[in-house]
């Protein structure tokens, strides 16, 4: 199927409250609405670090019943995790737990995973894209600063690409940029194209 994505043939949702998500989208060009939905986030203990935001978008798309949403509905729900030598680095509870985290990951290469569900009445699909991203050696003074001014406690490893420490420690990045925002657009774009082959 070739089409533009403003007339993409189903109602796309997105089932995320992410304002990065949402800008990429936007960004890809689709109209969609978004409905966010609580959920837990739970996962099996022994579930290798790299499969758990496949595992929980599948499980944040279970959250919803498509026999209530009109017909045509293509539901998108994403998990975006930071991983440093195999222990994920969840959202920090506050100052100092997003302080403790961007000390670990200063001066290393850390690996950005966002899984992603797509699914309508009939059919679903998952992926999960990795990108490697490598900051140099951060200064306190810089983590303090980002910290105190960005407030980054709903950002996976405590901090966002995007923002200004992005633009001051990031070295080098091996994979997609956008991937690290939140959504692998290049694949999410082809996915949703191919969805009906």
């Amino acid at each position: 199927m070739t089409v533009k994505p403003e007339d993409f043939p189903y109602r796309l949702v997105l089932g995320s409250g992410s304002p990065r998500r949402e800008e990429l989208l936007k960004k890809m060009g689709f109209y969609f609405d978004i409905v966010v939905k609580k959920n837990e986030e739970i996962f099996p203990q022994n579930l290798p670090a790299e499969q758990v935001p496949e595992y929980i978008a599948k499980q944040k798309s279970q959250c919803y019943n498509l026999d209530e949403m009109p017909e045509k509905t293509l539901l998108i729900t994403a998990d975006t995790l930071v991983i440093l030598d195999g222990k994920i680095l969840g959202k920090p509870k506050d100052k100092s737990e997003a302080i403790a985290i961007l000390k670990e990951l200063s001066g290393k290469t850390h690996e950005v995973v966002t899984g992603v569900c797509l699914r309508t009445k009939e059919k679903e699909k998952t992926f999960s894209i990795s990108s490697y991203v490598s900051f140099r050696v951060i200064k306190d003074e810089e983590i303090l600063y980002y910290v105190e001014n960005y407030k980054p406690y709903d950002k996976a490893g405590a901090y966002g690409i995007q923002e200004w420490l992005g633009f001051i420690a990031l070295e080098r990045i091996e994979g997609s940029f956008f991937n690290v925002m939140g959504f692998p657009t290049q694949r999410l774009y082809v996915s949703l194209m191919e969805f009906d082959n």
